[in-house]
């Protein structure tokens, strides 16, 4: 199966940036889409963004686009999330997921396998 280890979380100002990293093994990850999600204290499960087995294709939520980037090395079996800008708002925790196919949903039961999460808070 595949195994996914978020690291990168952190206490960070308004405005600050983070990187999260998400390190995936398997040897059927490079086939793999990769999605970003949060969870706020009290809220469900919310998409961030995700990108398709190749990287070439990238899909953000509204409320992180142009903020957030996602990138991954297939070679390294890692995916990350660059995050500028932050706002109090992002305060979640973040969590790196696999769908068992080479593109992308926004749908977080669409993913089969999970990370453990990785704690963002962003203070005012």
């Amino acid at each position: 199966q595949v195994l996914l280890v978020e690291s990168g979380g952190g206490l960070v100002q308004a405005g600050g940036s983070l990187r999260l990293s998400c390190a995936a093994s398997g040897r059927t990850f490079s086939s793999y889409a990769m999605g970003w999600f949060r969870q706020a204290p009290g809220k469900g499960r919310e998409f961030v963004g995700a990108i398709s087995w190749s990287g070439s294709s990238t899909y953000y939520a509204d409320s992180v686009k142009g903020r957030f980037t996602i990138s991954r090395d297939n070679a390294k079996n890692t995916v990350d999330l660059q995050m500028n800008s932050l706002n109090p708002e992002d305060t979640a925790v973040y969590y790196c997921a696999v769908r068992a196919w080479r593109f992308p949903s926004t749908a977080a039961n669409e993913y089969a396998y999970w990370g453990q999460g990785t704690q963002v808070t962003v203070s005012s």
